[in-house]
């Protein structure tokens, strides 16, 4: 199963929509780097490791990457430049909704997906319908969370006349 890595955004995202449980149902691996656990999510979110989330730690050749990346990105978090390190350490895509990150990974060379994409897999593979995507958005919306909401209902139009 292909690893992904994950921003804390994203998690929020899918907690906010009640979608978390079902993100693990995906045929994923998920990964978080351990320090930005402990930092941000540990504390309410302890139980995102009983569902699947895994702590990886950043290898030294990898953290001296990361600490250049926080002045080169000054938009992302020290955090996120942890996760984009990561992401480029393991060789595979990073999950994110934060712009600045987004743009950092894609100037990096490492894949991004987000949310949307989340969201969107998940209907594809059967996991849940359209309406289920729609009612997660509109909790996620609610909550305040930033998504480019006439994108999000978009995918959706899309995902339902294909089906």
């Amino acid at each position: 199963m292909q690893l992904l890595i994950s921003d804390a955004n994203i998690l929020i995202d899918l907690e906010e929509g009640q979608l978390i449980e079902r993100m693990f149902d995906l045929p994923y691996r998920f990964s978080i780097p351990d320090i930005l656990f402990i930092e941000e999510l540990e504390e309410e979110h302890q139980h995102l490791l009983e569902l699947g989330l895994t702590l990886r730690e950043l290898n030294s050749k990898t953290m001296t990457y990361a600490m250049n990346l926080i002045p080169r990105y000054k938009r992302a978090s020290r955090n996120d430049c942890f996760a984009l390190a990561l992401a480029a350490q393991e060789e595979c895509p990073l999950l994110t909704g934060d712009m600045a990150l987004r743009k950092a990974a894609e100037s990096e060379s490492v894949m991004v997906h987000g949310t949307l994409w989340l969201v969107e897999t998940m209907v594809k593979r059967r996991l849940i319908s359209v309406k289920e995507a729609r009612a997660a958005f509109q909790r996620m919306e609610a909550a305040g969370r930033r998504l480019p909401w006439p994108l999000a209902e978009a995918i959706l139009q899309d995902l339902e006349s294909d089906s």
